[in-house]
């Protein structure tokens, strides 16, 4: 998903773990150098390559489909193994397997940079998953144990900030790449930040594990990466060959026998990655349904956001990378103030109120059509959009947090950030199959008084969307007539998106009003 913000829970993530007894002032520097950087590289990759996504389309050739698994495939892999990438570090080492990370993310980012076709491109991004799934974890798990108790507040807190300067700061850096270099530039811009982490790393920063070693739950891990692909690979596919197609009936059916297999044997194993005991609480299970609700509508829209600003609506990279600019802020502007009506009103009234202002901000990107002023047209949905999100993140951590004992949370803020980011996994593959199938029936109504060799070259091309090429043989006046014609379908398919979003964030708003029950003040 485009990851305009961070995954819930990231910084209780850090304040759940054991510490150590800290280190000195010059050494924690460098550790929240390290950390900072090695999350920004993530963070920026994130935030870039969706605005990168229609540069792939021209120049590798690719479908819509072919730059859905360009995210898919690095989303699974990090959805999947994020939980077994925390164990590995506490078994075997953390800065160890940080390093690991690093190095595997900037070698996949660098064979993502050299790809010739988009198969390479998307076999090295879901490397550059595997790496991410090592590495942001890892990241957590060392602030955790470089500081004391008194000093780790400080420390998230500069983590914090600087995470949502890179966050901010990242489309925009992307876009300019994009435009004045190319869409390459932004995967080797890893290469040199990976370089310097793993050098402060080696010098700067200790070595730590748990000294009860745990089983790592490499069986739990493999069940839900195949399991979560399958289901994938299905979703994805049926876009094109329908439901009724055999492959699509396999995939998914494998899809729901792996994902049975894996939710039994969690059940049984010791030590398991998904500790389903959790889900008993039912204030824990009604805010994991909430994140999964509101980050599917987060994730699959967003998706479609860049593809509309820079090929329906034609803004630069550079300006589609900041479109996005005012939600960043008012997310790190109004935190604090979503702080504080934890405190006054309690986490309930916040959580349902939020989601549902989420849902209008969803509901404001139907207005605009082809052409017009982006404060008019976008900026009013992305600061509504924010103005939601801002008011339900902070309560969203809080619940998490108080639904399990004080023993668990650690594992409970993981299982809040894996379900946030498979949210965004399942949702772009569900929204690709709106996308297309809206996408589709508007070309075809929209095509049908053209020629039928015009007809036939435009509808082989459908799974293109957007970036659908006009037959060079035809009249000026065709061929612009064409070009509306196919962006006005994707509008249409646009809009059936953001309607979708904001039928899932009025369902999160929803279940906060039954699932969620917390006193009036926290």
């Amino acid at each position: 998903m485009w990851a305009i913000l961070r995954d819930p829970c990231d910084e209780n993530v850090i304040r759940s773990r054991s510490s150590a007894e800290g280190c000195t002032k010059s050494r924690g520097r460098w550790v929240l150098a390290a950390t900072i950087l090695a999350s920004g590289m993530a963070f920026i990759d994130g935030t870039v390559v969706n605005v990168a996504l229609p540069a792939l389309q021209t120049n590798l050739n690719a479908t819509a489909v072919d730059v859905q698994w360009v995210i898919e495939a690095y989303a699974l892999f990090l959805s999947a193994l994020l939980l077994v990438g925390g164990s590995l570090g506490d078994h075997y080492g953390r800065r160890r397997i940080f390093l690991i990370g690093i190095g595997v993310f900037a070698l996949a980012s660098a064979a993502c940079g050299f790809a010739a076709s988009i198969q390479q491109l998307i076999m090295a991004r879901a490397i550059q998953g595997f790496g991410a799934a090592l590495l942001v974890p890892g990241s957590l798990a060392i602030i955790s144990n470089s500081f004391s108790e008194s000093e780790r507040g400080r420390a998230i807190g500069t983590w914090s900030g600087f995470s949502a300067i890179t966050t901010g700061a990242g489309p925009v850096l992307g876009g300019w790449l994009i435009e004045h270099v190319s869409w390459r530039a932004v995967f080797f811009i890893n290469v040199p930040i990976a370089v310097v982490v793993v050098l402060i790393s080696l010098r700067h920063v200790g070595e730590s594990s748990n000294e009860e070693k745990t089983k790592v739950d490499w069986i739990g891990a493999v069940l839900a990466a195949l399991g979560l692909g399958a289901l994938v690979y299905g979703l994805i596919e049926s876009s094109q060959l329908g439901f009724g197609d055999r492959t699509v009936i396999i995939f998914l059916g494998v899809a729901a026998v792996l994902l049975v297999v894996f939710g039994a044997f969690e059940t049984r194993v010791s030590d398991p990655m998904l500790p389903f005991t959790l889900f008993r609480s039912r204030l824990f299970t009604g805010t994991n349904l909430l994140t999964f609700l509101l980050y599917a509508a987060l994730g699959g829209t967003l998706f479609f956001l860049p593809m509309n600003l820079i090929q329906i609506q034609r803004y630069g990279a550079t300006a589609a990378g900041a479109a996005l600019l005012p939600f960043i802020l008012l997310m790190f502007a109004l935190s604090p103030w979503s702080g504080g009506l934890v405190a006054r009103y309690g986490a309930r009234l916040p959580l349902i109120v939020g989601p549902l202002v989420a849902a209008c901000g969803f509901a404001l990107f139907l207005r605009p059509e082809i052409g017009g002023n982006y404060w008019t047209n976008f900026f009013p949905p992305v600061a509504v959009l924010g103005l939601g999100m801002a008011i339900s993140v902070a309560p969203l951590t809080t619940v998490v947090m108080s639904s399990v004992s004080q023993t668990h949370a650690g594992v409970a803020s993981g299982v809040n950030n894996a379900v946030a980011r498979t949210a965004g996994l399942v949702a772009i593959a569900v929204f690709g199959i709106i996308m297309l199938h809206v996408f589709k029936g508007g070309l075809d109504q929209r095509t049908a008084n053209f020629s039928s060799e015009v007809v036939q070259s435009v509808k082989a091309q459908s799974n293109r969307l957007a970036a659908v090429k006009i037959p060079a043989n035809q009249d000026p006046n065709t061929q612009r007539l064409l070009s509306r014609a196919v962006d006005e379908s994707f509008v249409s398919g646009f809009r059936a998106v953001m309607l979708t979003g904001a039928l899932l964030a009025v369902a999160s708003g929803l279940t906060a009003a039954i699932l969620i029950r917390t006193p009036s003040r926290t």
